[in-house]
């Protein structure tokens, strides 16, 4: 189900699923489905977030090996 998905779909996804859950209108039997698609949906954003991060910190990382971690300052990038 999720294999394909970009992080932005799952997302989405993960919002429907909420949503339906939200609304109270479903069985037992359909909640307990939706409940699990969502946490499959989570694990799966998390994953994706984990590996977004660890190629960040790749990048971040200089020529000894050391990563630097500097806060993002918004206003100095766009002038």
């Amino acid at each position: 189900m999720t294999v394909n998905l970009s992080f932005e779909k799952a997302v989405k996804q993960l919002e429907n699923t909420v949503k339906e859950l939200e609304t109270g209108d479903l069985s037992l039997e359909k909640a307990l489905k939706k409940f699990e698609e969502g946490i499959k949906l989570s694990k799966y954003c998390s994953k994706k977030l984990d590996e977004t991060e660890q190629r960040v910190a790749i990048l971040l990382k200089d020529q000894k090996g050391n990563i630097t971690e500097n806060p993002f300052d918004y206003d100095s990038e766009t002038g």
